[in-house]
């Protein structure tokens, strides 16, 4: 596995981690599919994707109760995020909400909290606040935001008195590419770290047709590589990138973590690039 600095900070974390959407519900809590969720996430940990992404959100907590049972004897290294709603952002709000989490992943510390879509009604500087209250007790260690605009990011930073922002976690994909032009280069220049989901275009991508994706599947025939796999290599192109696939069956678990065991080289990158534009 491959790691990448997380932000500007000496953490590092693997470029592929572990999404978690839908495991153990999406926007209800659903047990029904909860043990192959604990099987793959734990097949992606024992193949170092140490990296695991979460949120209060999901499946209305129970995706949490399903993490903390994958991080059972196996909290040592693992790399765990997780976010709190915009519902929650108000300053008594954050911290309740992020005690609440940690209960459920029973944990006495995060790793990374993410403040999960900007919420305009609330002065972030209050929510920023409660951020670094969280980091002050101990109780995270990173600050993060996910679907912030480059804007959002500046005032979120400049309402920071101590820490650091270290993360944007957005959607980016080959097929889904809106954040290159502003937010990666802002990333880039800032020395923050943009964590990719949905790097498979939210499944759009093995069901692709087209020329784009005859050109897709040219190049993994030529590599010997699975379409997607080629796809999240391109993510992963970007050094200040890492992406967090969210897989349950167990094959695609083991072909996201070989992606990080190989590049592709830069034509491959460009014809992609250019094939997708």
């Amino acid at each position: 596995m491959q790691f990448r600095h997380l932000g500007r900070t000496h953490e590092s974390i693997p470029v592929v981690g572990l999404g978690t959407w839908g495991i153990g519900g999406e926007m209800g809590p659903d047990s029904s599919q909860d043990r192959a969720g604990i099987e793959a996430l734990g097949l992606g940990l024992d193949l170092e994707m140490k990296f695991i992404d979460t949120a209060e959100m999901y499946g209305a907590g129970h995706t949490e109760e399903v993490v903390a049972r994958v991080l059972e004897g196996r909290r040592d290294r693992v790399f765990v995020a997780s976010k709190v709603s915009p519902r929650h952002f108000a300053y008594d709000d954050v911290l309740a909400a992020a005690k609440r989490s940690l209960k459920r992943l029973g944990l006495k510390q995060m790793d990374l909290y993410q403040l999960h879509w900007p919420n305009p009604r609330i002065p972030i500087s209050e929510t920023m606040k409660a951020m670094e209250k969280l980091v002050g007790d101990g109780l995270i260690r990173h600050i993060g935001v996910s679907n912030f605009s480059v804007e959002q990011m500046k005032e979120a930073q400049h309402s920071l008195s101590r820490e650091k922002i270290v993360s944007n976690q957005v959607e980016f994909s080959l097929i889904y590419r809106s954040v290159e032009a502003g937010i990666l280069q802002y990333c880039q220049k800032a020395g923050l770290t943009m964590i990719a989901y949905s790097p498979l275009g939210q499944g759009k991508i093995p069901r692709g047709k087209g020329s784009s994706f005859k050109v897709l599947d040219e190049i993994a025939g030529n590599l010997g590589k699975s379409r997607n796999q080629v796809a999240l290599s391109w993510v992963l192109q970007h050094d200040s990138v890492v992406a967090i696939p969210k897989a349950v069956a167990t094959d695609h678990v083991k072909e996201n973590a070989e992606v990080a065991e190989w590049k592709l080289d830069r034509e491959d990158y460009q014809r992609l690039a250019k094939a997708f534009s």
